[in-house]
């Protein structure tokens, strides 16, 4: 645990600096951990469509998903409880962002810079804005920003931040583009793999002991699905194309659920989506992307 207390003084603070690596196998595992699939139960569907073979099939790079950023963006987010006093208990992930410079390749190694951008006051609750830049030998690849909303730091005196309940809403008309994806009984325990191993996700005991039914999805899970979604229906899966998504959870996603991601185009290479469960429930709002059309 840090010592600084939370305060608006607390923007500006670099955060340690680190590196990370990873090889295909990495890339291919987080695929997997977002609901990669290789067509449904072959390696080309009935009417040829490959799935999201490219992103699991070495022989084809693999390509790797943008919303890969946010594995090595949160070596920086982890870095927040080291500097400022904080009980890791009482966070909660609030808002996730990722802007692509280029595409992640195959294999590589990163430098992680990141540094505390906003400090909300929200009364009973602080709002911490950690950005964080992700580059190697060849100049920058992503840059990531994270939201954590800490229960019971507010009340310091801070200013409470922008309204954005209003931000990202979707147009008054049926989406544009709906994809239905299955979170798998196994899917919390696979994106585990890829370095999030929060044991709220994967011990019964504790998920009950913190008073949840059980287990749930990661929230950077649905994320990554979202992600999934709207680069097959905006990008034709090619990752070059993605330049910025962001988004803001808003409620759980349990194993075997249906995620529906809503996009609605917008023109111009934007566009704004919603991910809903089958029951209506809104798990991932205030949801924007730019692309290249």
């Amino acid at each position: 645990m840090g010592s600084l207390p939370v305060s608006s003084e607390l923007v500006g603070t670099e955060l340690p600096e680190s590196t990370w690596s990873w090889g295909w196998r990495d890339a291919v595992l987080y695929a997997l951990g977002i609901g990669g699939r290789p067509g449904d139960g072959a390696l080309v569907d009935a009417d040829g469509d490959e799935g999201d073979l490219d992103f699991l099939f070495e022989r084809r790079g693999p390509k790797v998903y943008p919303t890969f950023a946010v594995i090595p963006g949160m070596t920086a987010l982890n870095g927040v409880s080291g500097v400022v006093d904080l009980n890791v208990a009482r966070l909660l992930h609030g808002e996730q962002a990722v802007t692509v410079h280029r595409p992640f390749p195959a294999q590589g190694t990163l430098t992680v810079k990141g540094r505390i951008v906003d400090v909300w006051d929200k009364g009973k609750a602080a709002v911490i804005g950690v950005e964080s830049e992700l580059a190697d030998d060849d100049g920058p690849v992503a840059t990531t920003y994270a939201s954590l909303f800490a229960k019971g730091y507010g009340g310091f005196g801070g200013s409470r931040g922008p309204d954005t309940g209003d931000v990202h809403q979707p147009p008054d008309r049926e989406p544009d583009h709906v994809i239905d994806d299955v979170v798998r009984p196994e899917q919390a325990a696979l994106y585990r793999l890829s370095g999030d191993r929060v044991t709220l996700h994967i011990d019964p005991d504790f998920a009950r002991q913190a008073g949840y039914p059980g287990p749930f999805l990661h929230g950077l899970c649905t994320y990554g699905f979202a992600g999934r979604a709207v680069l097959r229906a905006l990008c034709g899966n090619e990752p070059e194309r993605l330049r910025s998504m962001t988004g803001r959870f808003a409620d759980l996603v349990w194993m075997n659920d249906v995620i529906s991601t809503k996009i609605w185009e917008l023109g111009d290479g934007e566009a704004v989506f919603r991910a809903e469960t089958q029951d209506g429930a809104v798990v991932l709002s205030h949801a924007h992307v730019r692309f290249t059309a």
